[in-house]
């Protein structure tokens, strides 16, 4: 390891009293410095060429620059000189899987054998790579932030049967207050984690400005260094929510320090607690969570006169925005192709749902929630249904069928006699003796639709007279309609009609046949 930095104050009393004529060996008695420490800040102080009182008009900081650089330390030394122009390459190479500091420095020492010692040359690395990568002090705003991720180490869930399953643990904390919420859940899927990030949010009763979770599957498709792209469903979520959703960089862990640094808490403040418990389901596990997680956020600081929840309630409560009265329902999705009879299948009830005749062959999404089935084309919805479970069953809109199809999904026996009445009363009475002497009622509505085309093909009139014709007949069907009308005996008057044929002696009665 490098040398533990000087303080400014002392490097001041130590060029103020080289300045002054003081030797190494005294300067070393007055300030406690060992010798070599004192002839190094020296040395350096010959290689920047400046006088005493610029020396002294500078800062703590850009004198801590000047006396800590690789820069500063390298002047007037070739070798250093040499390693340093060396150092970019040697920190790109070190970042390659497989490749070490033993390597690199063999590699080195190779090319320039009267180079440096391993131990010089891996502060040389540290210090450059302690200049290159500083660390952001971040300053969190009240209501700005919450960060989520799941804890490393799992809890056991040991079921009736014995056998045990894990328990993930989400963690959410905001950045300001870093009050924090503790849930046990199934799995790390989407659905989990949304139910997670929601119980949080009625925890802290506030929606802050922005989530940030690590570059979880069950939230980002693809991570990305300037804008992650959100799975569809999380970010509805964060929709339904109206929060934002900025996702960390992929390996870079201190872009979530924050929630890092509560997991490694709760390891200590709620499992240390329940090590050793047997639980039988995740609400067992989550009732016993919670107290110890209460105890946690109204627990002190270390050094300090108040806790988290003290300070949530004091700054950060009020900078949260409003909660969503609706409670958001996870929806599942699915891809499905039209039948050709216009219906899509939901696989996981095996059930079938009409869809625009239009859409017939096309690819469309099937987003499902517990209650609702809503079909979508190109981000457009196109049909709505109220979820159905019962299997190989059909759910349909009328309007979403073909005219001709739609046209016999209306067959009703009130609707054909409503259609028999505006034409005559009579027509009315002879359908409905027609929907009763047809056992089958399809095979009825059928009978029912040609007779009642009759009348667009020869008008209200003729139509009446025929079913007057086919009833005084006791005829109920199509075909005794198509006949009388074909023979235009609907036309014959009441004086043409037949007559009862009169007594004669000449013909014998029925009398005569028994």
């Amino acid at each position: 390891m490098p040398n533990k930095p000087i303080r400014m104050n002392k490097l001041r009393q130590i060029i103020r009293l080289y300045c002054q004529g003081t030797g190494t060996k005294r300067i070393h008695g007055m300030l406690g410095n060992s010798r070599n420490t004192i002839k190094k800040y020296i040395r350096v102080w010959h290689s920047l060429g400046i006088t005493y009182e610029e020396f002294s008009a500078k800062s703590d900081g850009e004198l801590s620059v000047l006396f800590a650089t690789p820069v500063a330390r390298i002047s007037n030394r070739p070798r250093m000189h040499q390693l340093h122009a060396l150092l970019p390459d040697i920190c790109k190479k070190l970042k390659k899987k497989g490749v070490t500091r033993e390597q690199l420095h063999a590699d080195y020492i190779e090319k320039y054998p009267d180079g440096y010692g391993r131990s010089h040359f891996n502060n040389a690395i540290f210090s450059y790579l302690q200049l290159t990568k500083p660390v952001m002090h971040i300053e969190h705003k009240a209501g700005d932030k919450v960060y989520i991720d799941f804890a490393g180490t799992k809890f056991k869930i040991t079921g009736l049967d014995g056998i045990q399953q894990d328990a993930e643990v989400f963690v959410a904390i905001l950045g300001c207050s870093q009050l924090t919420y503790v849930e046990a859940v199934a799995s790390q899927r989407k659905e989990d984690l949304i139910k997670a990030c929601e119980h949080a949010l009625l925890y802290f009763g506030g929606v802050p400005q922005a989530i940030v979770p690590d570059n979880l599957r069950s939230a980002v498709t693809r991570g990305s260094r300037y804008e992650a792209v959100l799975n569809d469903e999380f970010s509805a979520f964060a929709e339904h929510y109206s929060v934002a959703v900025v996702p960390a960089r992929a390996y870079k862990p201190r872009d979530k320090s924050l929630v890092e640094g509560a997991v490694k808490l709760i390891y200590r403040s709620i499992y240390a607690k329940l090590e050793g418990r047997v639980f039988g389901d995740l609400g067992m596990l989550n009732a016993a969570i919670r107290p110890a997680l209460e105890i946690h956020n109204n627990k002190p600081f270390s050094g300090r006169n108040y806790s988290r929840r003290e300070q949530f309630e004091e700054i950060e409560r009020e900078a949260l925005g409003p909660l969503n009265p609706l409670s958001y329902e996870v929806h599942k999705q699915v891809m499905a192709t039209v039948m050709r009879k216009g219906y899509v299948r939901l696989g996981e009830d095996t059930h079938y749902y009409s869809v625009p005749y239009g859409y017939i062959g096309k690819k469309v999404k099937l987003l499902y929630t517990s209650t609702l089935v809503k079909i979508y084309y190109h981000y457009t919805m196109i049909a709505l249904h109220t979820r159905v479970r019962t299997r190989y069953h059909y759910t349909t809109n009328e309007e979403h069928l073909a005219p001709q199809h739609r046209f016999q999904s209306e067959w009703t026996p009130e609707r054909f006699i409503q259609q028999a009445e505006a034409v005559h009363e009579d027509v009315a009475r002879y359908i409905s003796k027609v929907l009763e002497h047809k056992k089958y009622p399809e095979q009825a509505y059928k009978s029912c639709s040609g007779i009642l085309n009759f009348s667009r093909r020869v008008g209200p009139e003729r139509l009446t007279d025929a079913c007057r014709w086919a009833d005084s007949l006791g005829q109920y069907n199509y075909p005794i309609i198509e006949e009388i009308l074909k023979k235009r005996l609907d036309q014959l008057r009441p004086e043409e009609e037949p007559t009862e044929i009169p007594s004669h002696k000449n013909i014998r009665g029925k009398e005569y046949y028994q």
